[in-house]
């Protein structure tokens, strides 16, 4: 497991956040994006119904968690630079560090249509893998059901007690726990040298 650490002060420096008042930021995404694609990509009450920067800020001011998600659009839509590595996934937006070789990219453009499709398919993905945690459970749950039934040979238990696992073929289906740390198929792992993995 790869332990977590803080970046250096020069790649801390090198973070767009570093120095950035929420207010500053804030200006600059609404210029650049106007409050309804804002709204849309962050979901809070105060881009819909008379947004303003002033308005705004007092809700981000004392809504920590709505300060990280906007801080994280920022980094990764507004100024694109790289996803968090893991070793920096618990810290903050402003925490984190970028090498001094990357510098940020020009604005994603973003539509409503894109940031929906954008959404949608990550709240399929994240429905994907809830119901692969519920399925590693039940497997696990049947498993320890059928190995108590199998040491007591009082109940006439079968010789097979992943009988009711297998597959008509006979084969033990994939254990997806082994397969969560190895990388995806269409992601490449993390290259300091090429941090957007382009």
């Amino acid at each position: 497991m790869e332990r977590k650490m803080k970046p250096s002060v020069e790649e801390q420096r090198n973070n767009p956040l570093h120095g950035l008042s929420t207010e500053t930021l804030l200006t600059e995404l609404s210029e650049f994006y106007g409050w309804k694609i804002l709204y849309t990509a962050m979901r809070f009450h105060c881009f819909k119904v008379n947004p303003s920067v002033a308005g705004s800020l007092k809700f981000l001011k004392k809504t920590e968690w709505a300060r990280i998600k906007l801080e994280n659009f920022y980094l990764s839509r507004f100024k694109r630079m790289p996803k968090a590595r893991e070793s920096e996934y618990d810290l903050a937006p402003r925490e984190r560090g970028f090498s001094l070789h990357i510098v940020p990219r020009d604005p994603m453009e973003l539509t409503i249509e894109s940031i929906e499709l954008s959404q949608a398919k990550a709240a399929s993905a994240h429905k994907e893998r809830s119901q692969e945690k519920r399925d590693d459970r039940s497997f696990s749950r049947q498993a320890r059901g059928h190995d108590s039934r199998s040491n007591d040979s009082s109940r006439g238990a079968s010789k097979h007690p992943y009988r009711d696992n297998f597959s008509d073929s006979g084969e033990r289906p994939k254990d997806r726990r082994a397969m969560k740390d190895k990388p995806k198929a269409d992601e490449a792992p993390y290259d300091p040298t090429n941090p957007w993995n382009t």
